[in-house]
């Protein structure tokens, strides 16, 4: 086999290109694949070189990857080429054991949450959205209605159903830390309200690190209930920085302004810490990357870990035909601002739990030195 390329280069491809299965059995092995719903969908969750990254498999752009994944050995190992030339080794994580649990009233445990990466459980609290339900309203590139739709989840996930699937999660599959993200309930606590009673129950079953995420709620009093109620850390996602962009891609979210987040970053540093408060950013969308590293500037000085990751297009969404980014343009965002977030002393590492913690949507962890 040559010799694998740059890690940096290789990850950064992947998830730009996207990944073929050569091997039919390649779909069904390891953690399944997610069609639509909130989080990566539309991807896998591959093991490179030591790193769990999610890698788009169902995409336009992943039909013509020039990465094609081959059958597996007897250690489960995968060959991963581009072209005809063998470049790495490939693996997947191994398929929850909680995965084959459900509740006494018999709903899969798989519904109410999810294994991302290689040691995250998520789940979306309320798959219902206020912006989802109008198009009007609606993110362009969302599909939280789709997994709901099609029988893969429940509308709302209880208190006591997410303690109880958390709670087997770390039993069975040592899961390290959570992440719960929520449709848009109302114009006022966003969201903030069910993550704090959900956040209540989980952590009096079991310890687990919980990282919250919803937009910014009317009042910042909020930040101090959701910490007090075992959230450690919170992710208000910006997705698209540039406010004429904003109100074109997703017109019902853009009515709360960037500097609103802004007032609401800063208020929200002061209760979780520096570092423990994230945004993920979507680069491919028309930000341009000064605009991605401009926001990412302002955003490290307050004290937030800007996450940024490639655009994947899902299916059934208005933007299921705009391309991903081109790796030359990922690497032009997370190469400086890896350093910037080095510099910035907010690595990812040090995230308690969430999206950035785990970083399999983005290869910027590994831009951070």
């Amino acid at each position: 086999m040559n010799p694998s390329p740059n890690p940096r280069s290789l990850l950064t491809e992947l998830q730009s290109f996207g990944l073929r299965l050569a091997d039919p059995t390649a779909a069904r092995a390891g953690v399944a694949s997610r069609r639509g719903g909130a989080g990566p969908s539309d991807h896998k969750a591959v093991t490179v070189d030591g790193h769990t990254i999610m890698v788009p498999v169902h995409t336009h752009a992943s039909a013509e990857s020039p990465f094609v994944l081959h059958e597996a050995d007897a250690q489960g190992q995968r060959t991963l080429t581009r072209g005809a030339i063998p470049i790495a080794q490939i693996s997947f994580p191994k398929q929850p054991r909680f995965y084959a649990m459900q509740t006494l009233d018999g709903v899969p445990y798989s519904h109410i949450a999810q294994l991302h990466g290689a040691d995250v459980l998520a789940t979306t609290v309320l798959q219902n959205c206020i912006r989802y339900e109008s198009r009007r309203k609606t993110c362009k590139f969302c599909a939280i209605g789709q997994s709901l739709a099609a029988g893969r989840t429940i509308a709302h996930k209880t208190p006591e159903q997410l303690a109880e699937v958390a709670r087997a999660a770390v039993l069975l599959d040592g899961v390290k830390h959570m992440v719960m993200t929520t449709g848009t309930p109302n114009a006022t606590d966003r969201g903030a309200a069910v993550l704090t009673e959900s956040a209540f129950a989980i952590k009096a079953a079991v310890h687990l690190p919980l990282q919250g995420q919803c937009e910014p709620p009317d009042d910042d009093r909020w930040f101090q209930r959701m910490h007090a109620a075992g959230i450690d850390t919170l992710g208000m996602h910006l997705e698209v920085v540039t406010p004429a962009l904003r109100a074109q891609i997703m017109p019902g979210k853009a009515t709360v302004p960037v500097e609103r987040y802004i007032t609401a970053f800063e208020a929200a540093v002061q209760v979780f810490g520096r570092g423990q408060v994230s945004t993920y950013i979507l680069a491919g969308l028309g930000d341009t990357r000064e605009a991605i590293l401009g926001i990412s500037e302002t955003l490290l000085k307050i004290g937030v870990y800007p996450f940024v990751v490639p655009f994947v297009p899902i299916a059934g969404t208005p933007l299921e035909d705009h391309r991903s980014p081109s790796p030359e343009f990922m690497r032009s965002i997370l190469e400086p601002l890896g350093a910037m977030v080095a510099d910035a002393g907010l690595r990812s590492a040090d995230i308690k739990a969430g999206c950035g913690k785990c970083g399999a949507c983005s290869s910027l962890n590994v831009h951070e030195g």
